[in-house]
């Protein structure tokens, strides 16, 4: 009987144990759950907003997947692997089998298992609260691809940030890029409504893709160039990743 190999093995028990880490730090994955879900709630239900032709809903809820991920991917992950390099907890690491590759691979594995309760869970309110139902044209695959590649992108920023910069350092940048993010990524006002240099600006951030990426997934009736949404999460993606592997320290 094979066994598995030793890199192999590595990830996926430290994945495992990402997973149990998170559950411990329940204070922070309520906060990346409860903001989505409230900025779901509040815009949907008061109405303020130029959230275009069709139902609030429609677009408020591709919004707040987006949220979500940047809240999991980059500000919780991000955060909590500076304080872990910080700690000595990386160095560690650093003498077992687990490469800095496996690393990283674990702990995007763990951030997207996370997301796709906060995907159930969003959905589930959108549906019964606000009765949201998705449109014509609503793909599942698209929906994956998104929700895979957004993690990516936002996972890699974080990870960038917490291997080449001191915990407090990404504390604050993380959260900075958290509400720029949440104001020029189209997700609760529409990039188009930004002044024109801003609407330049947002509509090359990975935010603003994810968001219309996920409306295209959902099928929200406003028109969107998937193909260059998805585009600019590859190209977010990639980069970050790259220069992630390229930088990342121990300790």
């Amino acid at each position: 009987m094979s066994r598995p190999a030793p890199l192999l093995a590595a990830t996926r028990a430290q994945t495992g144990m990402e997973l149990r880490l998170t559950a411990r730090r329940g204070e922070n994955v309520l906060v990346t759950i409860v903001i989505p879900v409230v900025v779901l709630l509040f815009f949907a239900s008061v109405a303020i907003l130029p959230t275009g032709s069709g139902s609030p809903v429609d677009f408020l809820l591709p919004g707040a997947l987006a949220l979500a991920v940047i809240a999991t991917s980059l500000v919780n992950l991000g955060i909590a692997t500076a304080y872990e390099r910080n700690y000595g907890v990386l160095k560690r690491l650093g003498g077992s089998p687990l490469t800095r590759g496996g690393l990283l691979t674990a702990k995007m594995l763990a951030v997207l298992a996370v997301e796709v309760g906060q995907v159930v869970l969003l959905v589930a309110i959108a549906a019964a609260v606000l009765g949201w139902r998705p449109g014509t044209g609503a793909s599942g695959a698209l929906f994956v691809v998104t929700l895979v590649l957004g993690t990516l992108a936002f996972a890699g920023l974080g990870l960038l940030m917490a291997g080449a910069l001191r915990a407090e350092a990404t504390l604050a940048i993380a959260n900075g890029l958290f509400i720029a993010f949440l104001l020029l990524g189209g997700i609760v006002i529409p990039v188009g409504h930004l002044p024109g240099p801003l609407a330049t600006v947002a509509g090359l951030l990975p935010a603003a893709a994810l968001a219309d990426a996920f409306r295209a997934a959902l099928g929200s009736g406003d028109a969107v160039d998937v193909g260059r949404a998805l585009a600019i999460l590859l190209i977010w993606g990639i980069g970050a990743i790259a220069l992630a592997l390229r930088t990342f320290r121990w300790e």
